[in-house]
């Protein structure tokens, strides 16, 4: 097969977990998203954190040496004003609890960010900002939903990695709001479609690939979408997470990591991939690189009739462990 690379016109890429984490680069990736642009890829930076302009992320990026212009960095805080423009009259008042970057995509599209339920918004917009959420924003959002505004979120990510482990989203802050108002919010990011239509309308893609960390947000994301996806190892979602995937969050593609872009991908054979067979009990036979295994296994579970078991798909993934496939 052509290197995945060569096969897409864009690649619509999640950021922490996938490039970085925690504002650290992940290992190897500057270096092969530089190589894959230099081939002709066009690179899009797709992400569901809402406390960065495009501009400050394309900064961060270039200061890790990996190939980005403010253009090239799609935020679900544009997909939101989008979405809210579509809802709202031109002018119309939105109260924002965020960033500066949220407000100023609202104000980019023509809408009135304002602070307090008092100014009587028509919506109620909020991001990931956790240096400027406090009680007093949430209860002004709280107070304009339960008068009629419409509740919209950039993104529902319940968790973000970060360098200590695993930490709170949005999502679990969009729950204060739900929780008091009794109304569910609209989102705007990852899985849901928004963010990938605003992705697809800046770019101009005919054959995206989306690349992502997390089978519930990137994988997902495109499963809706009707896209192919590469799933990489080197965030969130695990490799036993990846064998009980549901239908709808099972990737087109897995890697290790954003080398994955570009080499050839192995041919998939039912459930052998490289040298490697799985069984339909999730046995593996033969050899090769760990990462095939991972494959053949996600290969054999995903044609099961019956949802293979956590506790299963630990088991049949030890001997790939051991081998050197990551956790």
């Amino acid at each position: 097969m052509t290197n995945l690379h060569q096969a897409y016109d864009v690649a619509l890429l999640d950021l922490d977990g996938v490039v970085y984490i925690g504002g650290t680069p992940i290992p190897g990736a500057p270096e092969a998203l530089t190589e894959a642009k230099n081939d002709g890829l066009h690179l899009a930076y797709v992400t569901n954190n809402a406390s960065r302009t495009p501009a400050a992320v394309a900064d961060l990026l270039k200061g890790m040496r990996v190939p980005a212009e403010t253009e090239d960095v799609v935020t679900s805080p544009q997909a939101a004003a989008r979405l809210l423009a579509d809802k709202l009259p031109a002018g119309g008042k939105v109260l924002v609890i965020g960033s500066a970057a949220l407000r100023l995509a609202v104000r980019e599209r023509g809408l009135v960010p304002v602070s307090t339920a008092a100014e009587e918004p028509l919506a109620v917009v909020q991001g990931f900002y956790p240096a400027g959420i406090d009680y007093s924003r949430l209860a002004q959002g709280g107070l304009a939903v339960r008068a009629g505004a419409l509740f919209v979120g950039t993104n529902a990510d319940s968790t973000i990695p970060a360098r200590g482990g695993i930490a709170p989203g949005n999502g679990s802050l969009l729950r204060v709001i739900a929780q008091a108002s009794g109304v569910e919010p609209v989102i705007a990011g990852k899985p849901e479609t928004p963010l990938h239509r605003e992705s697809v309308i800046r770019t101009g893609a005919e054959r995206p690939l989306v690349v992502g960390d997390r089978l519930d947000t990137d994988i997902e994301a495109a499963c809706r979408a009707g896209c192919d996806s590469l799933m990489v190892l080197t965030g969130v979602s695990r490799p036993a997470d990846l064998v009980t995937a549901p239908e709808g969050q099972r990737p087109t593609f897995i890697g290790e990591n954003l080398r994955a872009l570009l080499a050839p991908y192995p041919e998939v054979s039912g459930t052998s991939v490289g040298g490697w067979t799985a069984t339909s009990d999730l046995a593996l036979k033969g050899e090769g690189t760990p990462v095939d295994g991972l494959r053949a296994l996600c290969a054999a579970a995903w044609a099961s009739p019956a949802p293979v078991s956590r506790q299963r798909a630990e088991s049949a993934l030890e001997a790939l462990h051991a081998a050197g496939l990551p956790r």
